[in-house]
């Protein structure tokens, strides 16, 4: 028997986007059904995404600073050469998500939404049909917020299995790998890549692009290539990647000349494609564009009161923009005038080290001689020398309009860099010109005082330069 629910608002995927848009909706007073189809409450970022890969790069992190210390030593500290078991580290990895699940599952029924585990299928733009383990459940609904998400792209010369993995795979190995080869030098490849350098594995990079990060300006990137190159990672740019069999991956380098790499594991990491498929978006009717769902200011599709967040909308596929505009949605379906018009949605790269960059960059501007850029070098801050992180070429870059002085964009370079995306999203977001921020008593000492100097410095008077 088909159980039939009504509903003012249906959510379907409990992703960054839609539970957000969920927990908004229940704020606001509407009624509200969240159907949860995929990774659990939370989604790609909170169960195989984001939160896991960074507590694993901390992991790494911790073991390579004990690695450091039994070779040789380090700041004056030896230790005893590490082991890892990574099944425990998995483990506690495990830990957090579930303790991050229960937040939003409490969060969710304090905002009174209703949460229904199972996959939908839409029979038409406001109907669909969810399965559940304890039989179909028919939901109509007034407003339908679609928040699918995304997944891995599969190559098909590579398809997954075995040992052949996603990113998904990757974050739950039972132990490190001795030799793995990433396919794709993205910024998810390079993210868990260098952590498996760290956890002991070799470790070798397949390129399409001449370079890694190849949507990043080269100086950002070249830092990164440094430590890959000095921590003996394989590099073959310019090279495309076949078949897998028999413990080897198949090449062709740069110069057309055929390759075999020794591999345990081959980490394809060649990006991710909105999730259209397998729940009915054929039956409602909404317009596309290319692979994701056409949306305007609003979020709004094609068909009245449907709306779509995140990655299903296309790039930036960053789990920050969809909680933005889940947001939005639920606030203009419950009356309120909003458009989702960002200034910046800024992005990181957790490598090593790290990378930010919000707003345009060099190559935006190039030609242009209606902008100020400078740079200033973490070698020249106190804090970043007194925590090893002044010392891997890092930088902080400020491109702002001749004119007016009014702040562009914003990269940097470094260990920790990541903490400094949201002052840059800020400024920019707020139109800050570079009088603000030279304007503002920046802590000492502090990685933040490389922005204060960069801004200094487009300024024409930096101080520590």
């Amino acid at each position: 028997m088909t159980q039939t629910l009504k509903t003012k608002v249906l959510i379907i995927g409990a992703g960054t986007g839609g539970y957000v848009a969920g927990i908004r909706c229940g704020q606001l007073g509407l009624d509200t059904v969240l159907v949860d189809g995929g990774d659990g409450l939370g989604g790609t970022c909170l169960n195989v995404g984001c939160i896991p890969s960074k507590a694993i790069i901390h992991a790494a992190g911790k073991f390579e600073t004990v690695a450091k210390a039994a070779g040789g030593g380090t700041l004056g500290i030896t230790a005893a050469a590490p082991a890892i078991d990574l099944k425990q580290t998995v483990a506690w990895k495990d830990g957090i998500v579930r303790k991050l699940n229960n937040g939003v599952a409490a969060l969710l029924k304090k905002a009174k939404v209703k949460v229904i585990k199972g996959w939908a299928n839409f029979e038409d733009a406001k109907t669909c049909v969810v399965k559940t383990d304890d039989g179909d459940v028919k939901i109509t609904a007034e407003h339908v917020i679609l928040a699918t998400g995304s997944e891995p792209v599969e190559l098909p010369f590579l398809p997954f299995g075995g040992d052949v993995i996603s990113s998904t795979e990757a974050l739950s190995l039972p132990e490190v790998p001795k030799k793995l080869v990433v396919v794709g030098g993205g910024y998810i490849g390079l993210e868990l890549g260098i952590a498996f350098r760290k956890l002991g594995a070799q470790v070798a990079i397949v390129e399409m692009a001449d370079r890694l990060l190849p949507l990043y300006d080269k100086a950002l990137t070249d830092p990164v290539a440094k430590w890959l190159v000095s921590h003996g990672v394989e590099l073959h740019l310019g090279a495309r990647a076949g078949g897998f069999g028999n413990g080897k991956l198949n090449v062709t380098t740069k110069d057309g000349a055929p390759l075999q790499l020794d591999a345990d594991k081959v980490l394809v990491t060649v990006g991710r494609k909105p999730r259209t498929q397998g729940w009915g978006l054929e039956n409602m009717g909404v317009a596309m564009s290319g692979p994701f769902v056409k949306i305007d200011q609003r979020c709004a599709t094609s068909m009245r009161n449907v709306w779509a967040v995140g990655d299903l909308t296309g790039e930036p596929m960053l789990a920050h923009k969809g909680s933005a505009q889940g947001e939005v949605v639920a606030e203009i379906i419950a009356g309120h005038d909003r458009v989702f018009d960002p200034v910046t949605i800024a992005a990181v790269c957790f490598t090593e080290p790290e990378i930010v960059s919000a707003g345009v960059g060099p190559q935006d501007v190039e030609g242009r001689d209606d902008v100020i850029q400078a740079l200033f070098p973490f070698a020249a801050i106190g804090r970043a020398l007194a925590i090893e992180a002044g010392e891997d070429g890092g930088f902080v870059r400020v491109i702002a309009s001749k004119a007016d002085h009014r702040i562009l964009g914003l990269q940097a370079v470094g260990q920790h860099v990541s903490e400094l995306s949201n002052s840059f999203a800020q400024m920019l977001e707020m139109g800050a010109v570079l009088e603000d921020v030279a304007g503002v008593i920046h802590v000492h000492p502090t990685l933040g005082e490389a922005f204060h100097e960069a801004s200094l410095r487009a300024l024409g008077h930096a101080i520590h330069i």
